[in-house]
């Protein structure tokens, strides 16, 4: 990612995301910009939320947790690696820390906290400055590549699941996740709650319990259902195949697949035309497993096809070589005489 780009200018969900029992679940990070309210519970592998960030649940990170100042957690939080908590932070349960805790003044943890690492009573500085200072030191100093490792390392480029990031002033509940950017939701997701985006794009195998509403353009990837309606104020809307909306679609311009399924009316202000094309651009890792898996089992079906012919070649000529030593004579056995052809040897009386 470029240093002059914001990580969290769209919300983006990654792939296999769920929302579990009132807790959003994420293999990756989850990184929540300020002011935003989630009233979800997280579990993630490392949690990061800006300043005043309020969480509706509990809180279970796999690695380190961070929360600025004037975050509230209505529940426990659970950190599996070091936790860094900033002054006039509320927690409505107990803090556990397996590693080490940085805290700071007037927290307000009504079931107390325990670390196992060492604990530092002090005002962490925010996220947001920390980053912002160190990286301006870096590149100060003319250390460019290492500024771009640290943006990459905390943004996760090169981990092996995506971030999950929420933008700042963003509204995710039960009901609805609220933003004023783009959002974009990865592969084989469940969501619940309506979503309200600028645009939108679904990605593939996906199930959204609620409706969809974007100022700009929708995109609906391969397999995903939509159990509500999908709506744009002044853009398009684009269907893939295999792709099942439970309710109405309205839009200036409505592609729809073929494959697809729409229960309720399409209303298109301009035009409305089918097609047979995919519709998200980003690769379909499914599609070329699938693909790689039928080339693997065609091979070996064509060598077990060719096996079975040598074998059966081998048994024919097996064969024929037996009968031929079966119509060979043995040594010093008489050739039979055809019963037809029998003659009687005259004899001297």
């Amino acid at each position: 990612m470029q240093l002059g780009s914001d990580p969290l200018s769209e919300l983006a969900i990654p792939d296999g995301t769920t929302v579990e029992e009132h807790d959003l679940v994420t293999d990756g990070d989850v990184v929540v910009g300020g002011q935003s309210t989630v009233e979800f519970g997280v579990r993630g592998r490392s949690v990061i939320a800006d300043e005043r960030v309020r969480f509706g649940g509990h809180i279970e990170a796999e690695g380190d947790c961070r929360l600025d100042m004037w975050c509230d957690v209505a529940d426990n939080v659970l950190v599996g690696e070091d936790a860094y908590i900033g002054e006039r932070v509320h927690i409505g349960g107990e803090l556990r820390v397996a590693g080490d805790l940085d805290i700071g003044d007037d927290v307000d943890i009504e079931d107390g906290f325990e670390a196992n690492g060492w604990i530092v009573i002090r005002n962490p500085m925010p996220t947001i400055v920390f980053l912002f200072v160190y990286l301006s030191q870096l590149l100060r100093i003319g250390e460019d590549e290492a500024a771009e490792e640290v943006l990459s390392e905390m943004l996760g480029e090169d981990d092996e699941y995506e971030p999950l990031l929420i933008p700042r002033g963003a509204s995710v509940s039960d009901d609805a996740w609220r933003v004023s950017t783009p959002a974009v939701v990865g592969d084989d997701c469940r969501l619940h709650g309506n979503v309200r985006a600028e645009t939108m794009e679904i990605g593939r195998d996906n199930v959204v319990f609620g409706s969809l509403r974007a100022r700009g353009d929708i995109v609906l990837g391969r397999g995903s259902e939509i159990k509500g309606d999908v709506t744009t104020r002044n853009g398009d809307v684009q269907i893939g195949p295999g792709v099942k909306v439970w309710g109405d679609i309205s839009a200036e311009t409505v592609a729809l697949h073929e494959n697809a399924t729409i229960d309720g009316m399409i209303r298109a202000g301009e035009e409305m035309r089918m097609h047979t094309d995919e519709v998200l651009s980003r690769p379909d890792e499914d599609a070329e497993a699938m693909a790689e898996m039928a080339g693997k089992l065609g091979g070996d079906g064509g060598s077990t096809e060719q096996a079975n012919t040598d074998t059966t070649e081998m048994d024919h000529t097996a064969d024929s070589d037996f009968t031929a030593e079966s119509e060979e004579p043995a040594d010093g056995a008489e050739t039979p005489t055809p019963a037809g052809n029998d003659t009687e040897t005259p004899t001297d009386e």
